[in-house]
């Protein structure tokens, strides 16, 4: 026991994710048995650790692959309420995740969520503007009003003022409103160093390959370090199954029948550069399917998403060139100046897990709430639900695993905790050319640093005033610094080249190259704390150029089956 209460004291005071951190906590991974072992690293499964955590209980989280790995770094990067449910009556939802969006932007997350404004083009005379205005308007005034502006209509003139690049005869005017933004991947990392900030043990590249059972409770899980090969057996008083489109996977693991199952549903975005859209404004327009938004997002413009059923790879979903086609197809058809398949920088692919109870053979219709279930006692398994209300999902999922441990069990406290950077954000913000002047960087450097790392910008300025090198601009990716790489991996729990590419940094899609010049210096610089030699270094290389290939081919094939099958040539 005192072995165990060390690491987590060492973990809580550091918060730094690094090789020590991890040789630590997999050196003490079983030798207790812990209150709650979640299994999953997106942001359902981190929000459960930091929400256990948080009440004061033992806590480890193991995730088989990196933070944020699956649907958590795929998503449109909203934080909203999702207008369309609106329209599918869906008050409720929409209600709740209106609240965790106000929460984010003004308490829990201020450095990561920012508003972002969108123009709704009205096709339409006289109904369209009263349909779709009152249904805005019923977005603006539930659970988060006064958050953001209010929307406005707006004339057919006004609207291409705010979108030059779109075409006069596409609109009869607009509605303008306002929603929010995050870089999904990273958010979710944070939660997850902020559930380590409050004492929780979390690991990633760590595999669950069976339950542990006490006749026919769950009592913990058998466990394999992917880096090592070495297997570890966790004892818990309850488990938590956070794992989205693998819950079906899980289910097969208590060999009983479940009350739900999860459906995967493919969502696909574009990347194309800022300056190729003369917009002032994000678009939000209704498709056959869903709405396809013009997302502004740094340097560049994400264009998004589809809805359809997948039943391929979990792991590596990709985009077809029919994908492709479908959303150039849906935009252009705004645009004065149509995009090109040239134009794009980068592709994801990512799957919805959706509750799949219902009848419908339709994604669009199934549900986007959350249900809780216990299939088997000691087990408790959370599914479905949308990205926005994943502290509501995470708190209604530890209630449950809590349930039996005792009267004076503490409720959840996440709706008052920010999270790691948030706290002393706002006061740097505000002072920015204070700050950039004291750290010896560009405003504008600075002002990027601080809407990835908050207040936790000053670990970042100490590494650079130790090392001066590490304010230069990374080679091939101009818009990134050397720090950010090497905080990456002492920091923040990159263990591959690609965590470091796809999720720390959007590196792999916001550059035409995806990422290949950047990846060789990136290599580099994280191969020391790493402890990577030569051959190790030039093998993730390798690999990621593997990976590039291979999303390129893919993305060139006609069908899901065939694009499937060119993604995973390589399966890094």
């Amino acid at each position: 026991m005192k072995k165990t209460i060390e690491v987590r004291r060492s973990i809580a005071v550091n918060v730094r994710l690094d090789a020590a951190y991890r040789a630590d906590a997999l050196d003490a991974l079983g030798d207790n048995e812990i209150d709650v072992l979640v299994i999953g690293g997106g942001v359902v499964g981190a929000g459960a650790a930091l929400d256990a955590a948080a009440r004061g209980l033992s806590v480890t989280l193991v995730e088989a692959r990196d933070f944020a790995a699956g649907t958590s770094s795929r998503s449109s990067k909203l934080i909203h309420g999702g207008l369309r449910y609106l329209e599918q009556l869906d008050f409720w939802l929409v209600r709740e995740a209106l609240k965790e969006r106000k929460l984010l932007l003004h308490k829990l997350a201020p450095h990561l969520v920012r508003p972002v404004s969108f123009l709704l083009p009205l096709q339409h005379r006289v109904w369209e503007r009263a349909y779709i205005g009152a249904g805005v308007a019923l977005y603006d005034t539930m659970g988060g009003a006064r958050a953001l502006p209010m929307h406005k209509h707006i004339s057919h003139s006004r609207a291409l003022e705010l979108g030059p690049a779109l075409r006069e005869d596409a609109m009869i005017g607009a509605i303008r409103y306002f929603d929010a933004q995050v870089d999904d991947a990273r958010h979710t990392m944070t939660i997850a160093r902020t559930a380590a900030q409050h004492g929780a043990t979390v690991l990633t590249r760590t595999k669950v390959t069976g339950l542990l059972r006490d006749g026919e409770r769950v009592v913990g899980a058998h466990v394999t370090d992917l880096e090592t090969g070495r297997e570890y057996t966790v004892r818990a008083r309850s488990v938590i199954s956070a794992t989205g489109v693998w819950t079906d996977e899980m289910n097969r693991m208590t060999g009983v029948d479940f009350p739900f199952h999860v459906r995967m549903s493919k969502g696909v975005h574009i990347m194309v550069p800022r300056e190729r859209l003369d917009l002032h404004t994000g678009i939000a327009v209704r498709t056959e399917k869903s709405i396809l938004f013009v997302i502004p997002w740094h340097q560049h413009w994400i264009i998004g998403t589809t809805d359809t059923d997948w039943a391929l790879d979990k792991n590596h979903p990709t985009a077809s060139h029919a994908d492709i086609r479908y959303i150039l197809d849906h935009v252009n058809a705004l645009l004065r100046e149509p995009l090109t398949e040239d134009d794009i920088v980068g592709t994801y692919a990512g799957l919805r897990p959706l509750l799949a109870g219902a009848e419908s053979s339709d994604t669009t219709k199934l549900s986007r709430e959350h249900a809780v279930a216990e299939p088997v006692p000691g087990l408790f398994v959370i599914a479905g639900g949308k990205y926005t209300t994943y502290r509501v999902m995470a708190a209604d999922v530890v209630d449950a695993a809590v349930r039996d441990f005792g009267t004076n069990m503490a409720p959840s406290v996440t709706e008052h905790l920010p999270l790691l950077g948030a706290v002393g954000y706002k006061e740097l913000a505000d002072d920015v050319a204070a700050v950039a002047a004291r750290a010896g960087l560009p405003t504008a450097a600075v002002e990027h640093l601080l809407g990835r790392y908050g207040s936790g910008v000053q670990e970042l300025f100490a590494m650079i005033e130790a090392d001066s090198e590490l304010a230069r601009p990374i080679p091939g990716a101009e818009e990134y610094l050397a720090v950010e790489a090497v905080y990456a991996a002492t920091h923040e729990g990159a263990l591959h080249l690609d965590d470091v590419l796809t999720r720390r940094t959007r590196i792999s899609i916001e550059f035409a190259d995806r990422g290949l010049e950047a990846a060789t210096h990136i290599a580099r610089l994280i191969a020391g704390p790493l402890g990577w030699d030569a051959e190790t270094t030039d093998r993730e290389i390798a690999r990621y150029r593997d990976r590039v290939a291979a999303e390129l081919a893919a993305n060139k094939a006609a069908t899901d089956e065939a694009a499937n099958a060119a993604r995973l040539v390589a399966v890094a």
